[in-house]
């Protein structure tokens, strides 16, 4: 939500993430952030509809116009999204943002950088009302380009209300030279 590293996943760029995780989230103009209200009723309306739309949202060409208004809908108020990202000195840490954070933060890569991201299999498990999906995604500068520069997985949590599907929680972690995708995550199951 992806933003997909997510997107949803993602789904800011990690190369951009580590950089900025050590700068104060980027001011937006009003008028950037204003979008057309359509919010689709039916992204709620089942687990694979909301990750789609999540995917969908943040996908585009550079400089094209996001649905911002789409996003904040998919998610439950207070819902965070974090990326697990390396640190310089060693290590890792998670970087967690507001649905907010993640618009200002990536309003100037999708202005200047295509951005899609796209799920290329899914794990889910359900229980109730809660289900956790496992997204592995693929990010693209083009919607045709022949390979990807860069994959992960999307934590995705989800809670139904009684009406409709929620986005509580996205963690997303993308892949690098010492952890590659596992097998297993690149087939649905």
């Amino acid at each position: 939500m992806i933003a997909r590293c997510f997107p949803l996943a993602f789904a800011a760029l990690c190369a951009s993430a580590t950089a900025a995780q050590h700068q104060p989230p980027v001011q937006v103009p009003a008028t950037a952030l204003a979008q057309p209200a359509a919010v689709k009723e039916a992204d709620g309306a089942s687990v694979d509809a909301t990750v789609s739309a999540l995917y969908e949202v943040i996908s585009g060409p550079a400089g094209a116009p996001r649905n911002w208004n789409r996003m904040r809908a998919l998610f439950a108020p207070d819902a965070k999204l974090s990326t697990i990202v390396p640190q310089p000195g060693g290590g890792f840490a998670l970087r967690t943002m507001t649905v907010e954070d993640y618009i200002s933060r990536n309003m100037s890569a999708f202005n200047t950088n295509g951005f899609y991201e796209r799920e290329i299999a899914r794990s889910t498990e359900a229980f109730g009302q809660l289900v956790h999906v496992f997204s592995t995604y693929e990010l693209l500068r083009a919607p045709h380009d022949a390979k990807p520069f860069m994959r992960g997985i999307n934590s995705i949590q989800l809670y139904h209300d009684g009406r409709r599907w929620w986005i509580a929680n996205l963690v997303w972690r993308a892949e690098d030279a010492g952890l590659a995708l596992p097998e297993r995550y690149l087939q649905n199951r």
